[in-house]
Protein backbone atom coordinates (compact mmCIF):
# COMPACT_ATOMS: atom_id res chain seq x y z
CA UNK A 1 0.00 0.00 0.00
CA UNK A 2 0.79 3.11 -0.90
CA UNK A 3 1.56 6.40 1.42
CA UNK A 4 -0.40 9.08 -0.66
CA UNK A 5 -0.05 11.88 2.07
CA UNK A 6 3.33 12.46 1.36
CA UNK A 7 3.18 13.17 -2.28
CA UNK A 8 0.46 15.44 -1.22
CA UNK A 9 2.23 17.38 1.78
CA UNK A 10 5.36 17.93 -0.52
CA UNK A 11 2.92 19.19 -3.90
CA UNK A 12 1.32 21.53 -0.69
CA UNK A 13 4.78 22.78 0.34
CA UNK A 14 5.62 23.39 -2.94
CA UNK A 15 2.42 25.18 -3.62
CA UNK A 16 2.51 27.56 -0.62
CA UNK A 17 6.31 28.14 -1.40
CA UNK A 18 5.28 29.32 -4.97
CA UNK A 19 2.50 31.18 -3.64
CA UNK A 20 4.97 34.18 -2.74
CA UNK A 21 7.14 34.27 -5.53
CA UNK A 22 3.85 34.31 -7.77
CA UNK A 23 2.89 37.52 -5.82
CA UNK A 24 6.34 38.76 -6.08
CA UNK A 25 6.53 38.47 -9.89
CA UNK A 26 3.53 41.76 -10.45
CA UNK A 27 5.43 44.09 -12.09
CA UNK A 28 7.28 46.94 -10.21
CA UNK A 29 5.26 50.34 -10.31
CA UNK A 30 8.57 52.58 -11.89
CA UNK A 31 8.70 56.12 -10.75
CA UNK A 32 8.00 59.17 -13.33
CA UNK A 33 11.15 58.89 -15.03
CA UNK A 34 11.61 60.64 -18.13
CA UNK A 35 9.69 61.55 -21.42
CA UNK A 36 11.98 62.07 -24.79
CA UNK A 37 10.16 62.59 -28.10
CA UNK A 38 11.58 64.00 -31.62
CA UNK A 39 9.67 66.02 -33.85
CA UNK A 40 11.98 66.00 -37.20
CA UNK A 41 15.65 67.34 -36.65
CA UNK A 42 14.12 68.74 -32.45
CA UNK A 43 14.55 66.43 -28.90
CA UNK A 44 12.72 66.97 -26.33
CA UNK A 45 12.17 65.47 -23.03
CA UNK A 46 10.04 65.77 -20.04
CA UNK A 47 9.97 64.92 -16.51
CA UNK A 48 8.06 65.69 -13.37
CA UNK A 49 11.28 64.26 -11.26
CA UNK A 50 12.90 67.43 -10.10
CA UNK A 51 12.81 69.93 -7.86
CA UNK A 52 13.87 73.58 -7.72
CA UNK A 53 16.74 74.37 -5.86
CA UNK A 54 18.07 77.54 -5.83
CA UNK A 55 16.06 78.58 -9.22
CA UNK A 56 17.34 75.86 -11.16
CA UNK A 57 15.45 72.96 -12.10
CA UNK A 58 18.16 70.72 -13.12
CA UNK A 59 19.76 70.05 -16.12
CA UNK A 60 19.87 67.82 -19.43
CA UNK A 61 22.28 66.51 -21.72
CA UNK A 62 22.07 64.93 -25.25
CA UNK A 63 24.85 62.34 -26.08
CA UNK A 64 25.93 61.02 -29.27
CA UNK A 65 26.94 57.32 -29.28
CA UNK A 66 30.70 58.24 -28.90
CA UNK A 67 30.59 60.15 -25.50
CA UNK A 68 30.57 58.67 -22.43
CA UNK A 69 29.92 61.61 -19.82
CA UNK A 70 27.13 63.83 -18.91
CA UNK A 71 29.60 66.28 -19.15
CA UNK A 72 30.54 65.61 -22.60
CA UNK A 73 26.65 66.04 -24.36
CA UNK A 74 25.04 69.27 -25.35
CA UNK A 75 23.54 70.44 -22.03
CA UNK A 76 20.01 72.40 -21.88
CA UNK A 77 18.97 73.98 -18.65
CA UNK A 78 15.67 72.67 -17.66
CA UNK A 79 12.63 75.14 -17.34
CA UNK A 80 9.21 74.59 -16.13
CA UNK A 81 7.32 73.80 -12.93
CA UNK A 82 6.57 71.58 -10.11
CA UNK A 83 4.52 69.89 -11.97
CA UNK A 84 6.50 69.34 -15.33
CA UNK A 85 9.84 70.05 -16.65
CA UNK A 86 11.45 70.02 -20.00
CA UNK A 87 14.07 71.12 -22.15
CA UNK A 88 14.40 70.62 -25.99
CA UNK A 89 17.64 70.17 -28.45
CA UNK A 90 17.10 72.13 -31.76
CA UNK A 91 18.95 71.21 -35.35
CA UNK A 92 20.18 67.92 -34.10
CA UNK A 93 21.54 65.47 -36.65
CA UNK A 94 20.48 62.40 -37.88
CA UNK A 95 21.72 59.60 -35.38
CA UNK A 96 21.19 57.78 -32.09
CA UNK A 97 21.46 59.43 -29.25
CA UNK A 98 21.16 58.92 -25.14
CA UNK A 99 19.11 61.69 -23.27
CA UNK A 100 20.33 62.13 -19.69
CA UNK A 101 18.36 64.62 -16.99
CA UNK A 102 20.44 65.40 -14.37
CA UNK A 103 18.13 67.25 -11.09
CA UNK A 104 19.72 69.90 -9.06
CA UNK A 105 19.99 67.91 -6.25
CA UNK A 106 22.31 65.88 -8.11
CA UNK A 107 20.24 63.17 -8.24
CA UNK A 108 19.30 61.19 -12.17
CA UNK A 109 15.61 61.85 -13.09
CA UNK A 110 16.03 59.01 -16.09
CA UNK A 111 18.31 58.24 -19.01
CA UNK A 112 16.75 56.91 -22.44
CA UNK A 113 17.69 56.53 -26.22
CA UNK A 114 16.12 58.45 -28.76
CA UNK A 115 16.80 58.11 -32.82
CA UNK A 116 16.74 61.15 -34.81
CA UNK A 117 16.09 60.23 -38.38
CA UNK A 118 16.01 62.49 -41.57
CA UNK A 119 13.61 64.49 -42.42
CA UNK A 120 11.02 61.95 -45.12
CA UNK A 121 10.36 64.23 -48.25
CA UNK A 122 6.73 65.24 -48.78
CA UNK A 123 4.79 63.18 -50.47
CA UNK A 124 1.22 62.93 -51.03
CA UNK A 125 -0.60 60.23 -48.45
CA UNK A 126 -3.97 58.53 -48.53
CA UNK A 127 -4.08 58.66 -44.92
CA UNK A 128 -2.36 59.92 -42.01
CA UNK A 129 0.09 57.51 -40.31
CA UNK A 130 -0.07 57.89 -36.75
CA UNK A 131 3.68 57.59 -34.82
CA UNK A 132 4.35 57.11 -31.23
CA UNK A 133 3.91 59.77 -28.43
CA UNK A 134 6.11 58.83 -26.34
CA UNK A 135 9.15 57.38 -28.38
CA UNK A 136 11.35 54.04 -27.37
CA UNK A 137 10.04 52.78 -24.12
CA UNK A 138 13.31 50.69 -23.40
CA UNK A 139 13.88 50.44 -19.49
CA UNK A 140 10.52 49.61 -18.19
CA UNK A 141 10.57 45.82 -18.63
CA UNK A 142 7.69 45.63 -21.84
CA UNK A 143 5.49 46.80 -19.97
CA UNK A 144 3.60 50.26 -19.98
CA UNK A 145 0.40 49.77 -18.48
CA UNK A 146 0.07 50.21 -14.41
CA UNK A 147 -2.31 47.36 -13.87
CA UNK A 148 -4.62 47.89 -11.15
CA UNK A 149 -5.99 46.08 -7.68
CA UNK A 150 -8.44 44.32 -9.45
CA UNK A 151 -6.61 42.91 -12.49
CA UNK A 152 -3.60 41.64 -9.68
CA UNK A 153 -6.15 39.89 -7.44
CA UNK A 154 -7.66 38.06 -10.79
CA UNK A 155 -3.98 37.02 -11.32
CA UNK A 156 -3.43 35.60 -8.34
CA UNK A 157 -6.45 33.65 -7.96
CA UNK A 158 -6.06 31.92 -10.93
CA UNK A 159 -2.69 30.98 -10.04
CA UNK A 160 -3.69 29.73 -6.76
CA UNK A 161 -6.35 27.47 -8.78
CA UNK A 162 -3.96 26.46 -10.43
CA UNK A 163 -2.08 25.11 -7.73
CA UNK A 164 -5.02 23.90 -6.54
CA UNK A 165 -6.05 21.80 -9.16
CA UNK A 166 -2.09 20.51 -9.32
CA UNK A 167 -2.52 19.50 -5.70
CA UNK A 168 -5.63 17.69 -6.35
CA UNK A 169 -5.08 16.05 -9.49
CA UNK A 170 -1.46 14.55 -7.72
CA UNK A 171 -3.62 13.44 -4.89
CA UNK A 172 -6.19 11.77 -7.16
CA UNK A 173 -3.45 10.12 -9.51
CA UNK A 174 -1.67 8.45 -6.30
CA UNK A 175 -5.53 6.35 -5.55
CA UNK A 176 -5.76 3.09 -7.15
CA UNK A 177 -9.18 2.96 -9.49
CA UNK A 178 -11.26 -0.01 -7.81
CA UNK A 179 -13.73 -1.74 -9.44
Amino acid sequence: MRNSSSVLRSGLTVAVAALPLALAAVPAVAGPGISVSTTGSTVSVTTSSCTQINGSWGTASLLTSSQGSFAQGRQVTLSGTSTSQSAAWSNVSPGTYTVIVVCSDGTTAGTQSVVVSTAPSPSRSASPSVSPSRGVMGGVGGSTTDYGTVTLVAGGTLVGAGLLGTAWYLRRRNKPYRL
